[in-house]
């Protein structure tokens, strides 16, 4: 009988740990904490828009936290993210660096940018701004063009760093423009800007806020907005197709996305949450009066939007012949 008793213990024990395991499994996601990996230290554009959305997500019972992991121009961040399990708790921040600049840059990425992610939203992007150093004789982008051309060699402009939005648009302008202009690549946006308005190198594709906010204190002049429209932040500034260079367009960007795998039902939920946080009126204007546009598509659209940005990415990089330093 106590045998008979003990094996009835053991077996309605094994049958309830098989109960909660099918009941954790069962549960609607998330169930647990959800990890949104950023590749870029807190305090910049990736950070606001992974913290942002944890904290909205955590106020409505889904906790999600942010986690910075930093290091190789953001391959560790994006490649940490590419070989997590596809199970919808470990999202990544991605964006233009990792997923349509380094891949043309670098041989040996330990991801594949087009094969290991499924987009799930584009949340932020912006068009880089030129700006020059107020000793810079230009107003105009053709004047800019033409004192260049007048000193080749002479004139030099900054990057937030070897592959950044930044440099890439920088060269892009020099292939445009038939001009000859010194690169000089900075760790980071903030040395960046800081050497400009010391006068240490001449001219800078700057982000929008960063730029607006020099502008407006007179430490830059602003010369045009590397996209097809003006900003409603610097509307006295014109677009690069107004001032004649229509192919000069681009800037960073900013989404999420998950391992290849991850089940579509989680892909829309992600998307579904993440279109309702960052449309509250709040949240909003928070990122549109600096310049910051939120297109908030589609799955589907997104991966559309990535193609594209790589293909123009990957063909001035091929005709610049830019490699990392």
């Amino acid at each position: 009988m106590r045998q008979t008793l003990l094996r009835f213990g053991v077996f309605a024990i094994v049958a309830l740990l098989g109960f909660c395991g099918v009941s954790a499994q069962a549960q609607p996601y998330p169930n647990q904490p959800i990890k949104l990996i950023v590749a870029t230290p807190p305090g910049g554009i990736a950070d606001l828009v992974g913290r942002t959305l944890a904290t909205k997500l955590s106020e409505a019972g889904k906790p999600a936290v942010v986690e910075n992991r930093t290091g190789g121009a953001g391959a560790i961040a994006a490649t940490a993210v590419a070989k997590a399990p596809p199970d919808g708790y470990t999202i990544y921040v991605g964006f233009h660096q990792t997923q349509t600049i380094l891949p043309h840059l670098m041989a040996n990425l330990s991801y594949d940018a087009e094969k290991d992610f499924a987009p799930i939203i584009l949340i932020a992007a912006s068009a880089n701004v030129l700006v020059v150093h107020p000793s810079v004789p230009a107003n105009t982008v053709k004047e800019l063009v033409a004192h260049a051309k007048a000193n080749p060699g002479k004139l030099s402009y900054a990057s937030q760093g070897n592959g950044s939005s930044g440099h890439i648009v920088g060269e892009q302008f020099k292939l445009a423009t038939g001009t000859n202009i010194v690169h000089v690549p900075y760790r980071g946006a903030a040395p960046a800007v800081q050497d400009l308005v010391a006068g240490h190198v001449s001219m800078l594709f700057d982000i929008a806020p960063l730029a607006k906010t020099q502008i407006e204190a007179k430490s830059v002049r602003g010369l045009a907005v590397a996209g097809a429209q003006r900003l409603s932040v610097l509307p006295e500034l014109p677009s690069m197709a107004e001032a004649g260079l229509p192919e000069l367009e681009g800037g960073p960007w900013f989404g999420l996305l998950a391992p290849t795998g991850t089940p579509r039902a989680i892909i829309d939920w992600l998307n579904t949450e993440t279109k309702k946080v960052f449309s509250a009126p709040d949240v909003r204007e928070r990122f549109i009066s600096q310049g910051i546009n939120l297109p908030l598509n589609t799955p589907e659209e997104f991966a559309a939007f990535i193609a594209a940005d790589s293909k123009r990415w990957g063909d001035v990089i091929r005709r610049a012949g830019i490699r990392m330093e």
